[in-house]
């Protein structure tokens, strides 16, 4: 399910901040100048978004926190991307202030070192309203026989062939429908993301279709609590064993989450020690039991609404 706040045109707006900033929000991109807007460059470096001149173009409107469409130029090159200021966030119950945009990066950071590149290049960094977290912004297909489908309500009692159930949905009226995800190999590695960076918001709108069949991950702000959070879609492969593959890539993210080596370096600069020392807790989990994570039981399992 593309995420309808992810696209530019026709859908960026003035609206109420979410917090105070440090200089008034846009008000709505004139649509023209959207269009102008260059095409995201595939593959952007963490530098280009950190180095370059940020422009902001409008807000967008659907997000609860405020979010920027931008551009950002370096070195002649210039790329959309977005743009989520610090002071835009919304106070949350169970995280602390002003800590979102860190844990955005954070969750880029892991994903990197998982190599799975299943989130967009995204940096901590100085903007026109102040220290925020900018991310390469993408684009979907031109045309729809390139976006995967990877979520669906569906009637049966049983998940088809290549399909995983969730759980049964109240339509209302009285009708339930079965919840299913794709049974894909990117999917299924995002679901070990998400357990491993504890993401209480997997939604399906944070799904987002790239080229060639791809997708991409967004929205990661509520990621990284020390106390168990996991609300996601992503049941299918509950209690199932891990792949092969994931339990390679789990032992070397624990290696190199060990103190001083660089990735755990640089995610103390984004977490506090606790919410670091229970990633690694996450992790040595996953690799003793070998299977993915079920509900607990002790937290609403399944994100509301669930796109």
């Amino acid at each position: 399910m593309p995420a309808p706040e992810r696209i530019p045109t026709g859908r960026l707006s003035g609206g109420e901040p979410a917090a105070e900033p440090a200089a008034s929000l846009p008000g709505p991109a004139d649509p023209a100048r959207a269009a102008a807007v260059p095409e995201p460059a595939a593959g952007l470096s963490a530098a280009f978004l950190a180095e370059g001149e940020l422009t902001v173009r409008g807000r967008i409107r659907e997000a609860s926190n405020a979010v920027l469409y931008c551009t950002v130029e370096h070195d002649g090159r210039s790329a959309a991307c977005v743009y989520k200021p610090v002071a835009g966030e919304r106070p949350l119950w169970d995280f602390p202030d002003g800590t979102l945009a860190q844990r955005e990066v954070a969750a880029y950071e892991v994903s990197r070192a998982c190599g799975w590149d299943l989130i967009p290049p995204t940096v901590l960094r100085e903007g026109p309203y102040g220290t925020g977290m900018v991310q390469e912004w993408i684009d979907p297909p031109e045309s729809s026989d390139e976006v995967p489908e990877l979520l669906a309500l569906v009637e049966d009692e049983e998940p088809g062939p290549g399909w995983k159930a969730v759980g049964f949905a109240e339509l209302g009226e009285g009708r339930t429908a079965l919840l299913v995800h794709a049974d894909h190999p990117r999917l299924r590695q995002l679901a070990v993301l998400d357990a491993v960076i504890n993401n209480g918001d997997r939604k399906g709108g944070h799904l987002l279709p790239g080229v060639d069949g791809r997708f991409f991950a967004i929205d990661h702000g509520v990621t990284f609590n020390a106390e168990d959070k996991l609300r996601t879609l992503l049941w299918g492969w509950a209690g199932e064993p891990l792949p092969a593959e994931a339990v390679e890539v789990l032992s070397g993210l624990r290696k190199a989450l060990a103190d001083a080596a660089p990735l755990a370096a640089r995610l103390a600069e984004l977490l506090t020690d606790a919410e670091i020392e229970a990633l690694r807790t996450r992790v040595a989990e996953l690799l003793r039991s070998g299977r993915h994570p079920e509900p607990s039981g002790e937290w609403p399992a399944i994100p509301w609404p669930p796109v």
